[in-house]
């Protein structure tokens, strides 16, 4: 008897309800394992009618066609002598299973119904089937008579069972199955079962593919055996691609790599085992041995077939080393193959983007090169289906693709949408990026469009608006900036219906979206402007994450121009320019950084963190760059910001899904769009807290100044023990914001003032607009643990005082200046109002913990 087997595990880009084309899919790969010498082929999951049908499921034609295809797979002479198991949906007692069906030779072996459905992410599987729930049990399922006619059965069984042939035994699970905390794969292989088939469908995450590997060997690892994982590549009609990765894995070793992304539609690999390698393997594991003398065993299928090689002498597969993808080279593949899907089962023409000279959409237009380049390859490689289906897209039955640039400048169009408010540097970094990347590029001035919406304005209501830089209300000032924002949309939607007219060729284009997915969260998108496209490519995809890519599109392709894209600040440029330099960037009008708005969004999403729980997580990560006010602060302000702007998810372009944390509310994140935006409870709690945690700094901030040497300093020493010429961000770490933030002098805790200021009154004239929740606290000058504090608190968080103080502090200020040689920082706060004649302003100027005749004054502020 022979001990060798060779198996096949197959990925196949499936479009849900193209029943025909699957078929044909299938076919293909039935017949590119049989000529690899596999004697058994695995599918992905639900292959038949494709994993993303929806609510189609819920349809009887669905289950009819299914069937339709089942028979001629069964009928076709491609599928004779191989064990094949394919996955479709089946109604039995009328329940829908999804289900994986094994035949061989015109014989249906076994109908095994998934046990555990998923159902969270993108996931609703419980919405449309039902989870097997009788373990190691079979009924008789009684087959559709047009399968009758094939196999000349009448019932066959359907449940939890495995299949023993004349050589092992083959067991099933189906994708979430290798998930689950209580996986079948263990009793599978308690009972004896050495081959465990997976047919899957997964997503694409970015940095996920390593889940799967790490699940699939840590299986085999544990238990022995041999695992074969089958799964879907490509766009299938959905926002998720699905990204291949098929595999082969022998006593926690892998033996074979499908590719992860790529534009082929059928793909075949092969590895051929050792059986007697399991077989060892599971002996020498005494425990396994102890636990397999004691499970249950499953109900066996009878196969009269072997797997095993008649050809003694053919080798074993070698071990591998799983190759991954970095995150930049996952950006540029999946987007890029997503976006190869769409275009050809669209019947579209190519794609238009607007093209700012921004990050954004500069790395929108590095996907569509990137899609061209891969185009490309294949072709030089033999693949007949992408030639065609680039010859059928152009118009052109003789084209041949062989240079990206030349195909870039048939299929991509891109088009830099510029106003009087638009800068020279944006103009030349789009139109050389264009030129690099070979797109037909078009350069436009929107003025007298949004000159002729703004006359119709002013015509009814004989009002003027204004920028706020030519003395608008800020109401103003953001309708002038989202009348440019909707009419490059409008524009965009024209150019892209008529300029393949223009050039002389049918069909019109894609209108691609450049909105990242920590934008698109935070709402800092106009609705129905440019982000409103027909599919979006980076919608999923962090800012962080896009320059990075940018830096990996330089090196990869040459893309020199990214260099200065790289560089620029991000900006809309909706504003009026100030001496022909930008007035205005992202960061600065969102009030919070991109670094910042993606640790928000995977503690918001990934976390299950609302505000309260936000702001408590972050206390403890940020403990050595923010106080917890600044903290509260942050928190406060981008749930005020997702509140308001939720409603934007609901009209989000179709993206591509990359990220766990997307605020995609089509599917993945299920959440109101009408918020109360005060968040009056939550913030509430969160001022509570704040509170209390803010009198423990403050005392921290004391002990660490009770260790700096007080009593008649010598200037020269002091001098040499602080760096006077670096002024310290309290809590402004890498990627930090500035919002709440204070800038204090000498370092944070810092107390190198000893100078008295006299006063008439001990109270001060601290005022601050934003400041809701603001005390003081007046102690004695030796007390540095304010035990004994007087607190004077405020209803309305103000406290009165003499003008003449404030003179006279800052008088001391320019002696501290002068003689302790340690600069004041003067900074504004767009997150906190004005405080030039606050206590924000006092504590820079006259030094935190100044003493008032004897005693000090410490503030515990509040947030708005």
């Amino acid at each position: 008897m022979g001990r060798t087997a060779t198996l096949a595990t197959c990925t196949l880009n499936q479009w849900a309800m193209d029943f025909e084309g699957n078929m044909s899919r299938i076919l293909e790969s039935i017949q590119k394992a049989k000529e690899d010498g596999a004697k058994y082929r695995l599918g992905p999951e639900l292959e038949i009618c494709g994993y993303g049908c929806g609510d189609h499921f819920m349809e009887s034609d669905t289950f009819l066609h299914s069937w339709q295809v089942l028979a001629n797979l069964l009928s076709s002479p491609e599928s004779q002598d191989i064990l094949c198991d394919v996955g479709m949906p089946i109604m039995h007692k009328n329940i829908a299973y999804n289900c994986r069906i094994t035949f061989l030779n015109k014989k249906i072996l076994l109908i095994r119904p998934k046990i555990t459905l998923c159902n969270d992410g993108n996931y609703r599987e419980t919405r449309w089937f039902t989870g097997w729930s009788k373990r190691k049990m079979v009924e008789d399922f009684y087959l559709p008579r047009m399968i009758q006619d094939i196999t000349g059965q009448k019932t066959v069984p359907i449940g939890d069972a495995v299949i023993s042939t004349l050589d092992t035994c083959i067991g099933s699970e189906v994708c979430e199955e290798l998930w689950t905390s209580h996986s079948q794969h263990i009793d599978m292989s308690l009972d004896g079962v050495e081959i465990i088939t997976n047919g899957s469908g997964s997503h694409h995450e970015l940095r996920k593919s390593y889940i799967r590997v790490d699940l699939i060997k840590s299986a085999t690892m544990k238990c022995g055996g041999v695992y074969m994982f089958s799964n879907h590549i490509g766009c299938d009609g959905e926002r998720t691609y699905y990204d291949g990765g098929s595999a082969i894995a022998v006593n926690g070793q892998m033996v074979s790599q499908g590719p992860q992304f790529s534009v082929q539609e059928v793909i075949v690999n092969t590895a051929t085992i050792d059986l007697e390698d399991v077989r060892g393997y599971r002996n020498s594991l005494r425990s396994h041995s102890l636990r397999g003398s004691q499970s249950t065993s499953y109900p066996r299928i009878h196969c009269d077939f072997a797997l095993t090689n008649s050809d003694f002498f053919k080798p074993t597969t070698d071990i591998l080393e799983w190759q991954y993808c970095t995150a930049e080279e996952e950006i540029s593949n999946g987007p890029a193959c997503w976006l190869w899907d769409y275009l050809r089962r669209s019947g579209q023409g190519g794609f238009f983007l607007p093209l700012s000279g921004g990050i954004d959409s500069s790395s929108t237009a590095c996907i569509v090169a990137s899609m061209c380049h891969k185009i490309c390859d294949a072709v030089k490689h033999g693949d007949t289906k992408v030639l065609s289906d680039i010859r059928r897209i152009i118009g052109d039955r003789a084209y041949v693709p062989v240079d990206p640039r030349e195909l870039a400048n048939k299929v991509f169009t891109t088009c830099y949408m510029g106003s009087e408010n638009s800068s020279q540097e944006t103009r030349d970094r789009a139109a050389g990026l264009a030129k690099q990347i070979g797109s037909f590029h078009l350069t436009i001035c929107i003025d007298v469009a949004v000159a002729a919406f703004l006359s119709i304005f002013t015509a009814t209501l004989k009002l003027v608006p204004r920028f706020k830089a030519m003395g608008g209300s800020p109401r103003e000032n953001l309708a002038l900036q989202n009348v440019q924002a909707r009419v490059r949309m409008v524009l965009a939607y024209l150019f892209a219906q008529l300029v393949l007219w223009a050039r002389g060729r049918s069909g019109g284009l894609l209108v691609l979206g450049s909105a990242n997915v920590d934008e698109s969260l935070r709402g800092y998108m106009t609705k129905y402007d440019c982000s409103s496209a027909d599919i979006n490519p980076i919608g999923g995809i962090s800012k962080t994450d896009l320059r990075s890519f940018i830096r990996y599109c330089i090196n990869k392709f040459g893309f020199t121009m990214l260099e200065k894209i790289y560089e620029a600040p991000p900006t809309a440029e909706l504003e009026p320019l100030s001496n022909g330099q930008l007035a205005q960037t992202d960061e600065e009008d969102m009030g919070m950084t991109y670094e910042e708005l993606s640790i928000y969004g995977r503690l918001r999403k990934q976390n299950q963190c609302g505000p309260y729980s936000m702001f408590s997580k972050l206390v403890h990560t940020w403990a050595n760059r923010c106080s917890p006010e600044q903290i509260a602060q942050k928190v406060k302000h981008f749930f005020r910001c997702y509140a308001i702007n939720r409603h934007k998810m609901t009209t989000l372009t179709p993206s591509y899904h990359a990220e766990s944390y997307s605020p995609d509310d089509n599917r993945f994140d299920h959440r109101q769009f009408l918020y109360n935006a005060a968040w009056p409870w939550q913030f509430g709690c969160i001022d509570e807290q704040t509170r209390k945690l803010m009198i423990v700094f403050e005392e921290r901030k004391e002990q660490k100044a009770d260790r700096v040497p007080s009593e008649s300093p010598d200037v020269n020493s002091l001098n040499s023990k602080v760096n006077n010429n670096k002024v310290t961000k309290q809590g402004w770490g890498s990627g930090m914001s500035n919002i709440g933030v204070e800038v204090p002098i000498g370092g944070q805790g810092s107390s190198l003032v000893s100078t008295e200021v006299k006063a008439k009154d001990q109270k001060a004239l601290l005022h601050s607009e934003d400041s809701e929740n603001s005390y003081c606290e007046l102690e004695n000058v030796n007390n540095h643990h304010g035990n004994n504090a007087d607190t004077i608190p405020r209803k309305d968080m103000r406290i009165l005082c003499d003008k003449e103080i404030v003179e006279e502090c800052r008088s001391m200020t320019e002696v501290i200046r002068r003689d302790r040689d340690i600069g004041v920082v003067e900074r504004g706060d767009p997150g906190c109002g004005g405080l030039g004649n606050g206590i924000q302003s006092l504590k820079r100027e006259c030094q935190d913990e100044t003493p008032f005749d004897g005693k000090r004054l410490r503030l515990i502020q509040g947030v708005a």
